[in-house]
């Protein structure tokens, strides 16, 4: 029957093309040699560029001359270029410049541009013969634009038995790659069937890679999986209903496909939509809206950044006018910052239209005044020192002018450093009244605010919250609730969502990331402490004495040398051969602290087995900030640089090429990529965003990479599945409502601390910027500091409470309310600087108790296998917990003993002979021995360790009976009476540091 036919899906896709700005083309006036259709490139140049065409038949001596010199230089210049540069530059001819295609202007001041824009041709060929290699080969569908072959299609109808898998079959089996077509002429290769589409930018034989070009089960910018959404028809029409729409498909060859070094830059559909969803949302609202766009790992963020950002900065209005004078990424990642002028500079080649502020401050304020950088690619933190600048040239009376007023600023992973009080000094720079009439004016009304106090105050107000000239446009992966309510979208069921969403789900199903939850073991800890000395039993805070104790057992060596055994020897055996043996693996460890321990465990243990040696040795790297003294010996100093050999800087280098574990503390756990990394062992409770973030370093895609692994000391699947579902698919977050701050405005006035006139004088010097006012501002917080003395300590500890929430909480919410009060702008810039002026409180500081406690068992064992599956919440979060008033608690106080007892109930209650820790009671024989202590006093080590091993099979031989199993490990296991030996030899350094 025809209507089930391959045939028949080609033709009505041909006729929708014709019917709506194509023309189909006939395969014939294909011209295989120079690989373009000769009759369409002198049509189009007809047409669009007379006088050019006249010339050049002048300077050839006629027609047909001047057709066949034409068309072989515009083949030849593909040849060199590539196709992109020809169509978006220029074909020199004879001293005759031509242009390849005219692409749609971005205003309408100059109708001749609309009329060369309106005379390109697109144009669809169906079963074209296109090989010089194998003449019976054809395309199902190829497009033209001006005669130049720009992207092709295999079709495939499931009526007749094949699918989209076929499709891609045939391209990497039927289809020469070397044919010129291929090489040099086509951007983008699409695999089509009525359900699905996948697309590739190379064609490569059997290693051609297809990536899936599918809008997601849910539809183009919603949460979902992998495929499209049943409709009624072809589930794939929106591939030449929108994406070959003429002016959609000349807008993505002119401002979205990026060629480099032979490499093709293609849009997946979601950043192509993402984008258009941006620029057409912006150009019906204007400046002064916020949009949040929710894109997963893996969905190629930094491009969709890019190409929002160049075409952002070309956006007009209705009337014509730009919609922003300057687009400001803000970003830390260099990755970013490279990829994007690499990608901009692709699209525009205008000199000086990106800056990269990389270096001083002064290179934004100097971007910001001048007039050619459309695009300045910057971080937040830069922003303070240019409203610092700002404020001196007002005070020097030489305001410059910022040039633009209106403002589209990228945030790249927004999250809380860009919804609190940081966010307000860029709004203070890029705010409205920018220019220097403006700027001049503000200086004045400043200059008078001891009379009008208010008025200084609404204008500090309103640079935190939403200004009319500036748009925030706000990427991330894992959008918290505070981040969801500064720049979601309100529904119709009043809850905040993203403006654009391509989940994680979609990313693991569509295979753009691994998931990394899919192979997932826990470990549970289980150990006994005992009170060293009985007698001794101090009080202590039970909550900072549990978390002590929790402490004291997660630093004892004999805890970090059996995760260091595990850690090792899990990555010997099951990670070190994966993806083509250069698997990597994280260790993720709870403090600086730690992380310095963990490695030196690591580096023990590997040397201890002679795992450092051979073809491949095993190496480890330790990263964290700053230094670490060991509390053991606070002489002793750990810097990254002192534990690695090298700099800092060359560390994600040196780990991806020579070193195979990173034991880390804070450090790259968020924003480092490398793909080689495959295991992650996590000796750290994670929660939320935090969780996500980190797991998340092992999702990267590369070739050999099939899979990833988690070995988790410190958290249940449980608790990991609980972080990881707010961010399956599309996050969510419950409104705050901005009345809240006045309920706690209430209870801080009502407090008997503070006092409106003080409050009113106080940050009216501090809102003058006059240096010589700083005086005033501790003459003002004087009486509400006596007042504050005044008050029992209780109430203090309640009014301490109560002001850091309102500060944290109206630092947030004033970000999101419709209107500026000064009362509570006042409240807040008086309150901030009454909290740095109030006495410390007097809180016992962490109980140091590795004098007084000592570990008796330990066990690890596994607690759960497999795969932790997912399933998405639809329950909103809440940006403000408790509506922002915290808690407040006493401390509860206990004996060691009692809370020692609690910590072994939780986790020793199953512990017995087996898991007791024979070695620490031999340790502690030896440090109370007066021989052994004479001896390494005046010894060296060597000659201490010999008499240790005597005194060590001393005490096995008289405790055999109730040390067996320890005594026939240690007389029949060499490799175990050496560790033993190398641990309890470390007494020799306890008894020469104390020199007792």
């Amino acid at each position: 029957m025809s209507n089930t036919t391959e045939a028949t899906f080609e033709a009505n896709i041909e006729a929708h093309l014709a019917s709506n700005g194509w023309q189909a083309l006939s395969p014939q006036t294909f011209d295989r040699e120079l690989s373009v259709f000769p009759d369409e490139v002198i049509t189009y140049l007809q047409e669009s560029q007379p006088k050019a065409w006249k010339q050049l038949v002048t300077r050839h001596g006629g027609e047909a001359t001047a057709r066949a010199r034409f068309v072989k230089t515009v083949a030849d210049a593909i040849d060199h270029r590539g196709t992109i540069s020809v169509l978006r530059g220029t074909v020199k001819d004879s001293g005759v410049t031509v242009r390849m295609c005219w692409f749609k202007p971005a205003n309408t001041l100059t109708p001749e541009l609309l009329d060369r824009y309106a005379s390109n041709r697109l144009s669809v060929v169906r079963q074209l013969h296109h090989s010089e290699s194998n003449t019976a080969d054809s395309l199902d569908l190829v497009l033209v634009v001006n005669g130049i072959p720009v992207a092709s299609a295999e079709l495939k109808n499931p009526l007749t038995g094949q699918n989209i898998e076929n499709a891609m079959a045939q391209y990497r089996t039927d289809r020469n790659p070397h044919d010129k077509i291929f090489t040099t002429r086509m951007l983008v290769h699409f695999a089509v069937d009525p359900h699905r589409v996948a697309m590739t930018t190379r064609l490569a034989g059997q290693d051609t890679r297809f990536l899936p070009f599918n809008q997601g089960s849910a539809g183009p910018g919603r949460s979902g999986t992998a495929g499209n959404p049943t409709v009624g028809g072809y589930q794939s029409a929106y591939l030449w209903e929108q994406v070959w729409q003429r002016d959609a498909w000349l807008e993505l060859l002119g401002n979205f496909i990026h060629s480099a070094a032979g490499t093709v830059l293609f849009p997946r559909y979601h950043q192509w939509h993402a984008v258009r969803s941006i620029l057409a949302a912006t150009y019906a609202d204007g400046a002064g809206v916020d949009r949040l766009i929710q894109h997963s790992a893996g969905s190629g963020k930094s491009n969709t950044i890019a190409w929002s950002a160049h075409s952002l900065s070309r956006l007009h209005d209705a009337a014509d006018q730009p919609i922003f004078d300057k687009v400001i990424v803000i970003t830390d990642r260099r990755v970013l910052d490279r990829q994007l002028q690499e990608t901009v500079a692709g699209l525009d080649h205008t000199p000086g239209t990106i800056v990269r502020v990389d270096k001083h401050s002064s290179q934004l304020k100097e971007a910001l005044e001048g007039n050619a950088a459309r695009i300045i690619i910057t971080t937040l933190q830069k922003f303070p020192v240019v409203a610092a600048f700002a404020a001196q040239d007002a005070a020097d009376g030489q305001v410059k002018q910022i040039a633009g007023k209106r403002f589209a600023v990228i945030v790249d992973e927004a999250h809380s450093s860009t919804t609190g009080d940081s966010v307000k000094q860029l709004k203070k720079v890029l705010g409205t009244g920018t220019d220097a009439l403006e700027a001049a004016e503000a200086v004045e009304a400043e200059a008078e605010a001891a009379e009008q106090p208010d008025d200084a105050l609404l204008e500090s107000a309103r640079h935190r919250g939403k200004q009319k000239n500036l748009s925030f446009f706000a990427f991330t992966a894992t959008p918290k609730p505070k981040t969801l309510e500064t720049f979601g979208q309100i529904d119709s069921d009043g809850v905040k969502r993203p403006f654009h969403t391509y989940s994680m789900r979609q990313a693991i199903d569509e295979g753009f990331i691994l998931d990394v939850l899919a192979n997932y073991t826990t470990y549970s800890t289980y150990y006994k402490l005992a009170n060293a000395h009985t007698r001794h039993d101090p009080e202590l805070d039970a909550s900072k004495g549990r978390s002590a104790l929790a402490r004291f057992a997660s630093l004892h060596s004999y805890m970090l040398d059996a995760k260091a055994e595990v850690i090792v020897e899990h990555f010997r055996q099951k990670t070190a051969g994966k993806i083509d043996g250069n698997a990597r693996a994280m260790v993720v460890t709870r403090s600086r602290l730690h992380a310095v321990r963990t490695k030196q465990a690591i580096d023990k243990y590997i040397q201890f087995k002679g795992y450092d040696t051979g073809d491949k040795p095993l190496r480890a790297l330790v990263a964290f900030s700053g230094t670490v003294p060991d509390p053991d010996a606070p002489e002793l100093v750990f810097t990254e640089p002192m534990m690695n050999g090298f700099p800092e800087s060359q560390l994600p280098k040196e780990f991806r090429e020579n070193f195979q574990v990173l034991v880390v503390a804070e450090k790259y756990q968020t924003g480092f990529d490398e793909p080689l990394l495959h295991t992650m062992y996590v000796d750290k409770k994670l929660h939320g965003v935090k969780a996500v973030q980190t797991l998340s370093r092992l999702n990267r895609i590369y070739p050999g990479k099939q899979d990833t692994f988690v070995l988790d000391f410190a958290n249940t699947a449980e608790e990991i599945e609980a972080s990881f579902a707010d961010f399956y698919e599309q996050s969510l977050a419950q409104p705050t409502d901005p009345n809240v701050l006045y309920t706690m405005e209430h209870d801080l006035m009502a407090a008997g601390v503070l006092a409106v006139d003080d409050m009113s004088a106080a940050t009216v010097a501090l809102l003058s910027g006059d240096p010589k006012q700083q005086s005033a501002l501790y003459v003002h917080l004087g009486p509400a500091l006596s007042r504050f003395a005044g008050l029992d300590e209780d109430a203090q500890g309640e009014f301490r409470t109560a002001l850091t929430h309102f500060c944290r909480a109206y630092a947030f919410i004033a970000q999101v309310m419709p209107w500026p009060d000064p009362d509570l702008e006042r409240l807040f810039l008086y309150g901030k600087l009454l909290l740095t002026e109030l006495p410390a409180t007097e809180s016992d500081p962490m109980p140091q108790l590795s004098k007084s406690v000592q570990l008796t068992h330990l066990r690890l064992s596994v607690q759960s296998e497999g795969a932790i599956a997912l399933e998405a919440t639809d329950e909103p979060g809440i940006a403000l917990p408790g509506e922002g008033k915290g808690s407040a608690t006493e401390p509860v106080l206990d004996k060691l003993s009692a809370l020692i007892d609690l910590m072994n109930s939780k986790y020793g209650s199953d512990l017995g002979d087996a898991d007791k820790i024979w070695v620490d009671q031999q340790r502690a024989v030896i440090l109370e021995d007066d021989d052994m202590q004479a001896v390494a006093l005046h010894n060296d080590r060597s000659q201490y360790e010999l008499v240790l091993e005597e005194k060590i099979k001393e005490f096995l031989l008289e405790r055999h009976e109730k040390n067996g199993e320890l005594f026939d490990l240690f007389f029949a296991n060499p490799a175990f009476q050496q560790m033993l030996l190398g641990y309890l030899g470390g007494t020799y350094d306890d008894f020469r540091r104390t020199g007792t």
